[in-house]
């Protein structure tokens, strides 16, 4: 599943000066963030659906005060920032004011407990469960840095863009992180002890006079127990961000979509145009609802909001799940290594290496989506003493899945073979989109070395889309051939795109403790920096399909357990690296890409992959897809019909 999409800027641009249309979609987009960022920071109280309203609403009026288009996530997250801010002060205002009144008024509901919503509908179980319910151990100035780090550890936000929703410095929202972090993993330490069976008898103790409420401080009260005694500490878990990778948005109740999108299309009291709507000021003050007597502006809209039918908004904001994610640096469990797969790699063709003189950025627009082709019905060719066809037949078309892409170098034909093949996305080791530019197919910018991080490279990757690959096989003499340090000291200035963040793609040994991937990555969490997802290659040197998938299969779940990010296969193919160089022939490539790309699109964590590669050319390679004129080659037949 794919993170929630950037609300394009024309869309924002539409809806400024006051089409109906653009805004409701504006509206619709926004909701799924805005509903988990105040589900989360009050764990679904009462007031939620009502703190969303208002920051709907304020985002809806300031629009015509947003300077920057392009910033509308941030400026739409910091408003909701400050909503769940102003309701935190007015309920300990409250709760100062009514010290001998009942605080029933005030708790959460639960029915509307947003961490059993989270575990119920997101099928939460074991580690991650966990979580979720360590979060209720919080203290309350977590809360909104608590909502926004779950988006970003879920690929919906980038750091910065979390600095910038808590209207702070990056280095500074990092150090609020950690600080949440440390909390809530003393948080997750008690959880676990108190699901002990039997319990602790010195925890239970400690806990006699325990109203069975989280809180801020019994977690204190707890922590002094859990974490010294032996029973109840030794807590080894992975970190938190590999947790919450891939994991959805919550989708916002329909009554509060449709009332969300009602809101959007109907306009307010004394401002019943769009274009009245688009004039207002985000930062002007509103009247505010009471937590107990429920009055003010809110609970005027509040009315006919909760009976609004869901619209087509509604419905879409229901189709808006997250995907991508991830931050966290390597995990303190480490997997062994697959002895049997060869891990090496390949240099594409010379003339594929990204020209270091960049050419100007071009405009940025929005890749439109490709169905695969259909597949077709001639069957490669088979190996030598089995059935004809049998060896590479791909079998029935899968239903796609998206994440099929190939890497491509310039050749006659390439955007037609690119359009037929039914892959999803394409890159080309840097951040000319080359000859597949014309195909239509979602086009994926790298950084392929030192001499790479250039003003101008940056600036075109940014303007490419939402993903940017790191550098490519820095760990490999004739490639980026970089020291993890120095990749450590770049890295900042490509997390400054804002795009979502693929590390470092190693040639091999991505499992490997203290490997060049293990040392980056480590290197990359005690800096604070951002990296979303790990990128690999692979090659194979069991020409064996059945034993190379497997072989690929495990590699990638060692990966995975080691780091818990999502992963990007960015080369694979059957090339044997042990003694020389070995090649398989067609038949057997065209059997291994079958098999291994059905076993990848049932891996929810891995969320791409690309052939190696689209052109197929005289000489020893036999993994090319498409030769002269655009014509599949068996292997080519058998990516067409791989999801």
């Amino acid at each position: 599943m794919r993170p929630t999409q950037d609300v394009p800027v024309e869309v924002v641009l539409a809806a400024r000066s006051g089409d109906p249309e653009a805004l409701d979609r504006l509206v619709a987009q926004s909701l799924p963030l805005v509903y988990n960022v105040v589900g989360r920071a009050l764990d679904g109280h009462p007031d939620t659906d009502d703190v969303v309203q208002e920051s709907v609403l304020r985002v809806v009026r300031g629009l015509g005060s947003l300077e920057r288009p392009q910033s509308f996530r941030s400026w739409l997250l910091a408003i909701t920032v400050r909503q769940v801010r102003d309701w935190m002060r007015r309920r300990r205002v409250d709760r100062e004011r009514h010290a001998d009144l009942s605080a029933v008024e005030l708790a959460a509901d639960p029915a509307a407990d947003f961490v059993a919503t989270t575990i119920d509908r997101l099928f939460l179980d074991g580690e991650r469960r966990v979580l979720a319910r360590a979060t209720r151990w919080l203290d309350p100035r977590d809360r909104d840095v608590l909502a926004l780090w779950w988006l970003e550890s879920t690929g919906e936000l980038t750091r910065a863009e979390l600095a910038e929703s808590l209207g702070v410095e990056r280095r500074h929202a990092a150090v609020r992180v950690q600080r949440m972090r440390q909390r809530l993993a003393t948080g997750r330490a008690i959880v676990v002890a108190l699901d002990r069976t039997p319990p602790c008898a010195g925890l239970a103790d400690v806990a006699r006079r325990w109203d069975g409420l989280p809180s801020p401080l019994w977690r204190k009260r707890m922590a002094r127990h859990v974490l010294d005694c032996p029973r109840c500490g030794g807590l080894e878990a992975r970190s938190p961000e590999r947790l919450l990778a891939g994991l959805p948005l919550l989708v916002p109740p329909a009554p509060l979509a449709g009332a969300a999108s009602r809101l959007a299309v109907e306009g307010l009291a004394g401002a019943p145009t769009i274009e009245g709507l688009a004039g207002g000021s985000a930062t002007e003050v509103l009247p505010v609802t009471h937590p107990q007597t429920r009055t003010g502006l809110l609970s005027w809209v509040r009315s006919p909001l909760r009976t609004a039918l869901v619209t087509g908004a509604a419905a879409a904001a229901v189709g808006v799940v997250a995907a991508l994610a991830l931050g966290g640096g390597p995990a303190p469990t480490v997997a062994a290594p697959v002895p049997t797969a060869v891990t090496a790699t390949t240099t594409p063709p010379r003339e594929a290496a990204p020209d270091p003189s960049p050419e100007p950025a071009e405009t940025p627009v929005d890749p439109p989506t490709v169905e695969p082709a259909p597949a077709s019905p001639e069957a490669p060719s088979s190996a030598p003493g089995e059935a004809p066809g049998a060896a590479a037949d791909p079998g029935p078309a899968a239903p796609p899945s998206g994440k099929k892409g190939a890497a491509v170098w310039a050749f006659d034909d390439a955007a037609t073979a690119l359009t037929a093949s039914g892959a999803a996305w394409y890159y080309t080791w840097g951040t000319d989109p080359g000859p597949g530019a014309a195909s239509g197919v979602e086009f994926v910018p790298m950084i392929w070395g030192r001499d790479h991080v250039t003003d101008e490279n940056l600036a075109r990757a940014a303007s490419q889309g939402r993903y940017l690959l790191g550098f490519n096989e820095p760990d490999l003499a004739g490639q980026a051939e970089m020291s993890v340090e120095e990749a450590l000291a770049l890295w900042p200035r490509l997390e400054a795109t804002g795009q979502v963040l693929g590390s470092p793609a190693v040639a091999w040994g991505g499992d490997a403790p203290d490997g060049w991937l293990d040392r980056f990555l480590r290197g990359a969490d005690e800096r604070g920096y951002r990296v979303d997802f790990v990128t690999l290659h692979w090659y194979g040197g069991d020409f064996d399909a059945t034993r190379a998938t497997d072989q690929l299969r495990r590699y990638l779940e060692a990966v995975h357990a080691r780091y818990g990010k999502p992963i990007w296969l960015t080369e694979v193919a059957l090339i044997d690296f042990s003694q020389g160089v070995r090649h398989a022939r067609e038949d057997e490539q065209a059997a291994f890409l079958a098999q291994a790309t059905r076993m990848l699109a049932g891996l929810d964590y891995v969320h791409r992959y690309a052939w190696f590669g689209l052109p197929a050319e005289d000489g020893p390679l036999r993994s090319g897809l498409y030769g002269p004129g655009g014509v599949a080659t068996p292997v080519g037949r058998a990516f067409e019909a791989a999801p």
